[in-house]
């Protein structure tokens, strides 16, 4: 249940930002009457967002067992490459992701009612899609039950309420440290997922080694247990997976929080670029400066010298008997 709260959260808290952004900026250029043009599009997003998740669900029900288990072990890995792409968007244009919508809302609004719902639509659409596609597979992952859809509908309820309290200006947290604390436990999420995916592709003879188990500590932490329920619930823990489970989750995991979490490299943020990019002009300036300096010296030097030369041959030029 944790774990599909954590997705509905950090999913629903991005929507509910964006939205916040797109409204904020109207009040403020006084275009209110543009508003219903944005809940419009927020609501069609959200409408599109429930039938994709519906259609997942009561469309694969229909399918033969190994069918389903072939859907859902293709979905369950596109929806960890989506949300893996999420994660290291945000964490690069999370500082500048407020000017980026005000220009395309004021693009919008140059263009007319229909480009503001579609901006809406799109900038909300996107994140609802992706918590369907998520939630869908992690639900899955987790097993049957109405505690990991409860979870995440709870998840996504908390950002709708932290995202009006940040319009009212009632809350104020470090948003950038929220999103780097969350995206990295997604990450860990998403490589449960990823490792169910996989035995689900196994189950359907999509890919070998279903009979092939790195190990299986069933009797130690049987399934059925608070304690093992619990784990499933929350990392999608499976006390039995095959080799290639854990092979593909270690080979996730570890070189994606290595990443993410790396302050330089795929997961670069705009202000380590902007970091460096002072940085490279304050090296230029201290290598241009002194040569400026000499530059000036050898002016002055040399005007200096002339006079005294002149002053020399001034000297040298009188008569020697006049300084008698």
């Amino acid at each position: 249940m944790f774990s599909n709260y954590l997705i509905g959260l950090r999913e629903g808290l991005e929507a509910s930002l964006v939205v916040c952004i797109l409204i904020a900026y109207l009040v403020k250029t006084d275009n209110k009457a543009k508003l219903p043009a944005i809940w419009s599009g927020v609501g069609i997003a959200v409408a599109i967002s429930l039938a994709f998740g519906a259609g997942l669900e009561f469309g694969s029900s229909e399918l033969t067992f190994k069918a389903q288990e072939a859907l859902g072990g293709s979905l369950s890995i596109l929806s960890v490459g989506l949300v893996t792409w999420m994660v290291f968007w945000m964490k690069r244009t999370a500082r500048h992701l407020k000017a980026e919508l005000h220009g395309k809302l004021d693009a919008a609004l140059a263009m007319g009612t229909g480009a503001l719902v579609g901006t809406a639509l799109l900038a909300v659409g996107r994140e609802g899609l992706e918590t369907s596609l998520f939630v869908w597979g992690s639900v899955r992952a987790a097993g049957d039950g109405g505690g990991p859809l409860a979870g995440a509908l709870l998840g996504i309820a908390t950002s709708v309420f932290l995202g009006w309290a940040f319009y009212r200006g009632a809350l104020k947290i470090n948003l950038a440290r929220f999103f780097k604390w969350t995206g990295g436990m997604l990450v860990v999420v998403a490589a449960g997922v990823l490792a169910y995916g996989v035995h689900d592709l196994q189950e359907a003879d999509f890919l070998s080694g279903l009979g092939d188990k790195a190990f299986d500590i069933s009797s130690a932490i049987p399934p059925d247990s608070w304690y093992g329920t619990l784990l499933k619930g929350t990392f999608n823990f499976q006390p039995d997976p095959t080799v290639l489970q854990v092979t593909v989750w270690a080979l996730y995991l570890i070189p994606t929080l290595a990443l993410f979490f790396a302050p330089v490299g795929f997961g670069r943020s705009s202000g380590a670029k902007e970091q460096k990019v002072g940085d490279e002009r304050a090296e230029q300036a201290e290598r241009v400066g002194p040569a400026d300096r000499t530059d000036g010296r050898a002016d002055r030097d040399g005007a200096g010298g002339d006079r005294v030369r002149d002053g020399a041959r001034g000297v040298g030029g009188r008569p020697v008997g006049d300084q008698g």
